[in-house]
């Protein structure tokens, strides 16, 4: 019996990488960033540890990773709680 692949992407907040369902995925919409689990697209995750989301927010990595000027809502944070 063969074991199912788990498709690994890399948290844009620390850096480690993690199977893509233990990560939450956002991308680039209206100039922002919404948390969209299932849709086309480019895309950044992060650990679904709230010091990720802050990390990745102050370094700019949304933006960077998306390869667009995004403008990220602190309300996205209610996620991590």
């Amino acid at each position: 019996m063969t074991a199912r692949h788990r498709p690994v992407r890399t948290c844009i907040g620390c850096g480690q990488k993690r199977p893509k369902d233990e990560l939450f995925r956002f991308v680039a919409a209206d100039g922002g960033v919404n948390h969209e689990p299932v849709s086309e697209g480019r895309a950044a995750y992060t650990c679904r540890r709230l010091s990720c989301f802050e990390r990745a927010v102050a370094h700019n990595a949304f933006s960077r990773t998306l390869k667009v000027s995004v403008r990220v809502d602190r309300e996205l944070s209610r996620l991590y709680t």
